[in-house]
């Protein structure tokens, strides 16, 4: 769970956020410093990261405008922990009512404060919830049983390892021996060979003396093919593939494109969902809110995830060039490169005659 959301927030974080007003992007005033340095401790890198890493742990985050907030536009962010975050809505015994829950306060739970907060002073990132309209929802409930299980398959793995240094077995000999025998034999078997002292030793025993091994049980077999598929699950909970995680499976061959193609649907299909989600809380929330005509958007253009390359780029362009669905400058516009004198012609493949698309005919005003 833990690399699970590693990957997303800071996969998520690379997408710069920026502001654009009427097409143009925004590079300087109060609105751009406040998303580039929400307050004196956290940086734009890190407002995104750590949104995005309580969203998945919790299934929603909250930005506070700080203690200083006065109303208007605010002049910082910082960044709730929704597990300290309590709504008015909820009663002193946890009994939610869902008729009386709006315009009414949240409070926030520090080590010594209740500190009552407003609505208008909040910013709430929420995922469905069908149990509570008002929050989030932990992504993790449904996995519940897997966590479980994984936890105590993790207990029982080190228990094992941690105590058998060598295969379990027994010490099995012809003679009779009495108990307080069996005792001293087993305890210098462990001082010299048991646990974890037993790393290439060799063995001396007595006269009519063996050990004989004993192999892993089938039910230690099954604790590594359960954290095996409780792997999977948690990762196709979170819509990771797993060569992004960097997870091989020896049964298939997976090719440098597979993992292109892996790491290419991971963006597409998880991440930029949620970026554009983020998107529209943010519209409603915080744009539209105080009347603002700019808008925010996550910069993808710098994703080589999702970046063709470049000579499938080319050979694109230059169907579409053939096919007369765009021009040589269009195309140059587009790579951001300096436009040509003739490039808005357009010339046929077959036999190079420019056309202007004049009525009389191909060759005029060639």
């Amino acid at each position: 769970m833990n690399i699970a959301v590693s990957i997303l927030i800071r996969n998520i974080a690379r997408a710069e956020f920026g502001l654009i007003r009427g097409g143009n992007e925004v590079t300087s005033g109060p609105l751009y410093e406040l998303f580039r340095r929400p307050n004196r401790m956290v940086s734009g890198y890190d407002l995104w990261k750590e949104t995005a890493a309580w969203w998945y742990l919790e299934g929603e985050a909250f930005w506070w405008f700080g203690p200083d907030y006065d109303g208007g536009l605010p002049h910082e962010i910082y960044i709730l922990d929704p597990r300290r975050v309590r709504h008015e809505g909820v009663t002193a015994g946890g009994v939610y009512d869902p008729f009386h829950q709006l315009n009414k306060r949240w409070f926030f739970q520090t080590d010594t404060d209740l500190i009552p907060i407003l609505t208008d002073e909040l910013i709430q990132f929420r995922d469905w919830n069908p149990w509570n309209p008002v929050r989030g929802v932990n992504p993790l409930i449904a996995l519940s049983l897997e966590l479980e299980q994984d936890y105590y398959a993790n207990k029982a793995n080190s228990q094992l390892l941690k105590n058998n240094a060598v295969p379990m077995g027994i010490l099995k000999t012809d003679q009779t021996i009495r108990p307080e025998e069996a005792d001293a034999l087993e305890k210098r078997w462990e001082s010299k060979y048991g646990a974890v002292k037993a790393n290439r030793k060799i063995a001396v025993l007595g006269k009519g003396t063996s050990f004989e091994p004993l192999s892993f049980t089938p039910e230690v077999v099954k604790l590594f093919e359960l954290k095996r598929w409780n792997l999977y699950t948690i990762l196709a909970k979170y819509g990771i593939p797993p060569r992004v995680a960097n997870i091989s499976d020896k049964s298939t061959a997976l090719s440098g494109k597979d993992t292109q193609e892996q790491h290419s649907a991971f963006w597409q299909y998880t991440l930029i969902p949620t970026l554009r989600q983020f998107e529209n809380i943010l519209e409603t929330q915080f744009f539209i809110r105080f009347g603002l005509r700019e808008t925010g958007k996550f910069n993808l253009g710098d994703i080589p995830e999702l970046q063709e390359s470049e000579d499938a780029q080319s050979n694109r362009d230059i169907a579409e060039i053939n096919a007369g669905l765009k021009t040589i400058n269009e195309v140059l516009q587009e790579r951001g490169k300096d436009k040509k004198p003739w490039g808005d012609v357009w010339y046929r493949p077959k036999n190079m005659i420019p056309t202007t698309g004049g009525k009389g005919g191909d060759n005029e005003n060639a």
